[in-house]
């Protein structure tokens, strides 16, 4: 009997939609705008982002063993002294990985120009490693590309590591082909970095690629298919390659990462790469190599995902979809869609009918909305994309279209507008309803209190009524233009209710229309005196900090100056000197590289400061500063000691021979007549040079062995350099001196 009083019912329920054809042509209704309006594109970035909040609500899943990751971060650049890293280094890496007897090793760091010291031995590990797949970055719309080593070019182990970004920065698909015209213009297709490392490791397991029934890539049993224009939420979408849906394993720690120090230094277990896939890359913040996926929360997000562990999804998908049948993202056709689409606008449309209560439909469309959003995120577990905004839309837009209709035919407008009331009541911001000719119809408490009037005094009036006329004519022009145009707007500006008292508030106004088609203007008012007091407090505070700020650093420099600084000639002192010859030798070390220290030393200036005086002693010595200056490099430093004693720093020489160029260059130049204030003088400079490491290694003592060149030198007859030779009677000493 109860089965049967269901069933009566619902043949009930059919006859009376069929009936009342307004359910129907809601829902249709509904479905067209929200169909036209994805078509044109205005919901893609909504649908969009709503994909990657259900991408973000998936379970984690496991550690992909398979891949691991040298990875190369700011600890290790710092440990190797440069970047890029050095050929040797990188040669000295590839062969102890290589040793480890991976499947295949993915170097994901560019190589288009060589890097020494090691270029000659990469070349032959190059050679020597066939299963290493190097990348390169072709031609696009935003680069000219980066090419990759010809020997990997040449032996087909080459991969491009292009991405595709949404119009939201974040990556959510991956390419696996890329055609290319070639010199002569004959098409050709190149592989992705990805594809190709996923190929070699498949190879292994008897797994190659070939073409399924339906025209694409099939891997064992996946078959990869090409994305289409308007797939999922894309809207005319440039689909150039050959592109798939990117199913990222998680945000973090999804594969296994080694630091590339370790690897080096032999402290990595040869375990981790015995048969497993090795990817190279950069993980340094420093580097900025980052990009933004589904997992990202915003913009500037900390889940950001490095370049390298970007490939290491993408060939973690590849390898997941051909072994462990790891589902690949797909969606609907897009008729398909469309139907899901209108069975949403239908259940929206269908439930507003049934139960022609608002508050009943709103719970029970709040159920609906919870289960199509269970639906979707199920799907996007096993792999379909199913639109989630459009349904949405037209769920809760057929749903108010019908109750709106009841509401017109049942002449309970003012019944929704006391229950409106007593909605808008409990908010706190002011709250305002107008018609067309800007009578408030719909106020709240929070507004009448905010004009400063009773609800009962203002409704059915306008703010040329209530309002001074200054007040009331901005109002109402701001209410035209949102009239005028249809289109929401939010304004700031003063505000003085009927008591004077002065608010800073931000309005905004929409356009709603009634089943009946009259519009409305809704406005919300939000009171923000508070933080525009707030906001010119920090702004008062910001410019007091900038101006300290700014003071403190002109004294911080110009007491650094003062402490490093000689004041007379404005060169380094000894102790500016000290710290650069430090870091001059350290650099030298590790670069393997010669670094000089000359030693001068003024002939005759004693005389020229006792005849002409101290003032234009002082003037000679800055005119002797300013030709040393410009006798070196950017990059070479000169000081002054004390007195007439100066010491040039030459860093990173490549030989001997350049050192004699500047030191003969520097005694040519002091050699050279001054006239200062009309009165010429003639000065001449004894040379010695100290070079590290032949001389000495520390800092200290090289400038003692310079200074003792020196004073050989003017031993030896003056206006000469001489390099430190050792006090052994078979050593010769190396003298220069300049024609008289």
């Amino acid at each position: 009997m109860s089965i049967q009083r269901w069933v009566t019912k619902a043949q009930q329920l059919k006859r009376g939609l069929w009936s009342n054809r307004r359910v129907w042509l809601t829902a249709f209704g509904t479905t067209g705008v929200v169909v036209l309006l994805r078509m044109l594109g205005l919901l893609r970035m909504a649908e969009l982002s709503a994909y990657d909040q259900l991408f973000r609500l998936r379970p984690p899943e496991p550690q992909d063993d398979r891949i691991v990751i040298v990875t190369v971060d700011d600890s290790d650049i710092n440990a190797l002294g440069s970047w890029p890293i050095t050929d040797g280094d990188m040669a000295e890496l590839i062969e102890r990985l290589s040793a480890y007897e991976p499947r295949v090793i993915g170097l994901d760091i560019y190589r288009d120009l060589p890097v020494e010291p090691g270029h000659d031995r990469l070349v032959e590990v190059f050679e020597t490693t066939p299963n290493l797949i190097g990348i390169e970055k072709l031609p696009d719309a935003y680069s000219t590309g980066v090419r990759a080593p010809r020997i990997l070019q040449n032996a087909n182990q080459i991969g491009f590591n292009n991405i595709l970004t949404d119009g939201d920065g974040r990556v959510r698909r991956s390419l696996l082909y890329w055609w290319m015209d070639d010199p002569e213009g004959n098409r050709r297709f190149v592989t992705s970095f990805s594809l190709l490392l996923a190929q070699q490791y498949l190879d292994v397991e008897d797994i190659r690629p070939s073409t399924a029934s339906s025209g694409y890539l099939q891997l064992g049993n996946a078959v990869f298919r090409a994305l289409q224009p308007n797939d999922g939420g894309y809207v005319r979408v440039d689909t150039g390659g050959y592109q798939i849906m990117a199913n990222f394993r998680g945000p973090a720690e999804g594969f296994q990462q080694v630091p590339l120090m370790d690897v080096l230094e032999g402290q990595a277990d040869p375990e981790q790469f015995r048969d497993r896939l090795v990817l190279i890359g950069s993980t340094a913040n420093s580097l900025q190599d980052f990009v933004l996926t589904p997992h990202s929360t915003s913009s500037t997000s900390a889940v950001r995902m490095s370049g390298v562990e970007l490939q290491a999804n993408f060939i973690s998908q590849i390898l997941s979809a051909s072994l462990n049948q790891r589902p690949l993202i797909t969606s609907w056709s897009e008729p398909l869609e469309w139907m899901w689409i209108l069975g949403w606008a239908l259940v929206g449309s269908t439930i507003a009918w049934v139960l022609r209560s608002p508050t009943r439909s709103l719970i029970v469309i709040a159920t609906g909305v919870i289960g199509l959003t269970s639906i979707c995120y199920l799907a996007l577990i096993y792999g379909w994309w199913l639109p989630w905004v459009p349904p949405l839309l037209t769920l809760v837009g057929s749903s108010v279209a019908i109750t709106s209709y009841f509401a017109h035919l049942e002449e309970e407008l003012q019944k929704s507008k006391e229950f409106l009331n007593s909605i808008i009541n409990t908010i706190p911001d002011p709250i305002f309803v107008k018609d067309n000719r800007h009578r408030w119809i719909v106020l709240n408490e929070a507004y009448a209190s905010f004009v400063g009037q009773p609800v009962e005094t203002l409704l059915e009036k306008s703010e040329q009524d209530i309002l001074s006329q200054d007040q009331a004519d901005l109002f109402r022009q701001q209410d035209e233009q949102t009239l005028a145009t249809g289109l929401g707007n939010e304004t700031e500006e003063e505000f003085t209710n009927v008591h004077g008292q002065t608010y800073y508030i931000a309005t905004k106004r929409s356009l709603h229309r009634d089943s009946a088609g009259n519009v409305f203007l809704v406005g919300v008012i939000h009171d923000v005196t508070q933080r525009k007091r707030i906001e010119e407090e920090l702004r008062r505070t910001a410019a007091e900090l900038v101006q300290s700020n700014a003071e403190l650093r002109q004294a911080g420099d110009s007491l650094r100056r003062m402490a490093y600084h000689d004041t007379l000639t404005g060169l380094p002192n000894r102790k500016l000197l000290e710290e650069r010859l430090t870091e001059a030798l350290e650099i030298a070390r590790i670069n393997e590289r010669l670094t000089a220290v000359l030693f001068l030393d003024l002939d005759g200036f004693k005389t020229i400061n006792d005849t002409h005086g101290h003032r234009l002693g002082d003037l000679l010595l800055k005119a002797v500063a300013s030709r040393l200056t410009r006798c070196l490099r950017g990059s070479d430093t000169v000081a002054r000691l004390g007195g007439d004693e100066f010491v040039v720093l030459l860093p990173a020489i490549p030989g001997r021979d350049s050192i004699e160029t500047v030191a003969d260059k520097i005694i040519k130049n002091l050699s050279q007549p001054f006239a200062l204030e009309g009165i010429p003088l003639q000065v001449t400079t004894s040379l010695g040079i100290g070079i590290y490491p032949t001389d000495s290694e520390t800092p200290d003592d090289l400038l003692i062995k310079a200074d003792a060149a020196m004073y050989q030198a003017k031993e030896e007859g003056k206006n000469r350099y001489t390099f430190f030779q050792d006090q052994d009677p078979n050593n010769s000493r190396v003298t220069r001196s300049l024609p008289e």
